[in-house]
């Protein structure tokens, strides 16, 4: 991926993450109410480290999750994109998203998470996309299943919690768009 990926929708646009994004994604990452999911909200140093892990990625993979801005304003409201989870040994693309709690049911996840899942099918070449969800996220959950996105399996991860394994193969996905 180079510096100046970029992915475009009506509303968004998706960009590398930066240094400079560490406040603004502070305010999605270190959300309690957001992160209720997630063993702990984020701290500063934590969201750092996670802007560095898709640093990373982008070199290691050419794709992470990626800074979701909003068209009009340049705002960063979130983040969105692909990356490689490990799911019972085996690394699968993941189709992933956070988005600012005053951003919330606005479609701003779904969107970009399309543009994502369109990319990933399009331009990469995948086949097969995965995301996983706890089962009481249901907000993320309707997200994957608007992807066109049905549940395949369960895993336990962090603190021994459940998540659904939601999955899309490329056969299906155009048609729910």
């Amino acid at each position: 991926m180079s510096d100046g990926f970029l992915l475009e929708t009506d509303r968004l646009r998706l960009r590398p993450l930066a240094e400079h994004d560490l406040d603004a994604l502070h305010a999605v990452l270190g959300d309690p109410e957001l992160m209720r999911y997630y063993p702990a909200p984020f701290s500063l140093a934590d969201t750092g480290e996670w802007i560095d892990k898709q640093l990373a990625r982008y070199t290691r993979d050419g794709f992470g999750l990626w800074a979701m801005e909003l068209e009009e304003t340049g705002e960063m409201i979130g983040d969105c994109g692909l990356t490689i989870q490990d799911v019972d040994g085996v690394g699968h693309v993941e189709v992933g998203w956070h988005v600012r709690r005053d951003m919330c049911n606005q479609g701003f996840a779904t969107e970009a998470a399309k543009a994502c899942r369109d990319f990933a099918f399009g331009e990469m070449g995948l086949t097969r996309l995965i995301s996983l969800v706890r089962p009481e996220n249901l907000a993320s959950c309707r997200v994957a299943e608007k992807l066109g996105m049905t549940v395949f399996g369960h895993t336990v991860r962090g603190p021994g919690w459940d998540h659904r394994i939601y999955e899309l193969e490329v056969s299906s996905a155009f048609r729910t768009s």
